[in-house]
Formats: structure tokens, sequence, C-alpha cells
């Protein structure tokens, strides 16, 4: 039966350096289609996360949660933001606090919240750090902030040393990559990000 190969007349040199072409463009298209809409790697720069995640942490984010499923209060996320300091495009990761149609307030460094339902809930926040016992800052969160759909109010865990929706406000689904899902560096850290609250 004759071949592919011999049909096209290709020498057999050439055919192999086709195979080898045709099995990295295979490669590149797999791993592409991984990190656009599996997950990609990302490091943690900075302690805003701390003690969940700290400065060098390596992190897998995962994409196919928020294709099929809902964002969560206390969900780890990774969002792309336009630094207007820098004036380029960041990568922050956040714990989402406010969901969207709920107004949220911090006042006297706690959260309140105003759900859909119109209920008013203090949140209690077992996983937040506060150095040396200070308080949270409440910046431009001390009034009530109604948050729009498709947007989220977002904290870093490490409340006085955090540039979140206190400062930036709330963030666009749109620009959500994706949640955090396991860090895998250090490798004496190895396990699942944090999500829900105990």
């Amino acid at each position: 039966m004759e071949t592919i190969r011999e049909k096209l007349n290709i020498s057999e040199k050439s055919w192999k350096i086709f195979e080898i072409i045709a099995y990295c463009l295979i490669a590149f298209l797999i791993a592409y289609l991984i990190i656009t809409y599996v997950g990609q790697r990302t490091v943690v720069d900075g302690n805003s996360m701390y003690p969940a995640l700290e400065d060098g942490d390596n992190i897998i984010v995962e994409k196919l949660s928020y294709r099929f499923g809902d964002i969560e209060r206390y969900d780890v996320i990774v969002f792309n933001y336009h630094d207007p300091f820098k004036n380029d495009d960041v990568y922050y990761i956040k714990r989402v606090i406010g969901l969207p149609g709920e107004t949220i307030m911090i006042k006297d460094g706690l959260v309140h919240l105003v759900d859909k339902e119109g209920n008013e809930v203090l949140l209690n926040e077992n996983y937040g750090y506060y150095f040396d016992g200070n308080k949270m800052q409440s910046y431009l969160s001390a009034i009530p902030i109604k948050i729009p759909e498709n947007e989220y109010f977002v904290l870093g865990d490490n409340r006085n040393d955090s540039y979140d929706s206190r400062q930036i406000g709330t963030i666009h689904k749109k620009d959500i990559l994706g949640r955090a899902w396991v860090r895998f560096y250090p490798f004496n850290k190895i396990g699942f990000v944090a999500h829900r609250k105990d």
C-alpha cells in the first residue's frame, strides 16, 4: 500500500523534518489551548495575600471553573488591572468578598454588607491578617458601595498591606483570569489554595 510520503513523492529525510515540524506545531497548539482555556502558572508578587500566599509563591491559576460556574464569596482570584501609576497592565491576586448586587461598607475595620435579599450581614473573616492587631483601613469603602452586575469587591488577606477594591474599586468579571488553584513552589508548601471560609 502506497504511503502518503510516497504519493507526494517526498524523500524520507524531508518527511522526517516534516514530521518533527508537525509534532512541534501540535505540541504548541495543545500548550496554547491549555494556557488559554484551562490553566497557567503565575508567581505571587508581594505579600498582600499573606498568610494564605507569600511573595515568590508559584501557583497554577485554573480557568475552567468560571466558564461553567459562578464566582463565589471567598474565592481567591487572579485578575487583570491597568495600573495608572505603572501605566501598564498587571495581574493581582485577591479574595472575593462582595458579589454583584450587594452593598458593602467597611466600618470600624469590619466588613458590613447588604445582600440581594436586603439582609444586613457582618462578615466573620477568620482569614484576614492584621499586623500588630491594627484594624482594617477602609479607604474609599467607608461609605456604602453598591456592587454593579458582573462586578466583584475584592480584598487582600493582609488587609493593611494590600492594594484592592478599597482603592481601585470593583473588578469586572471579564478581567478575571481565573481561580488560584494550587501552590506548587516552594516545595515545602505544596497544596491547594484555601478559598471558602472554614
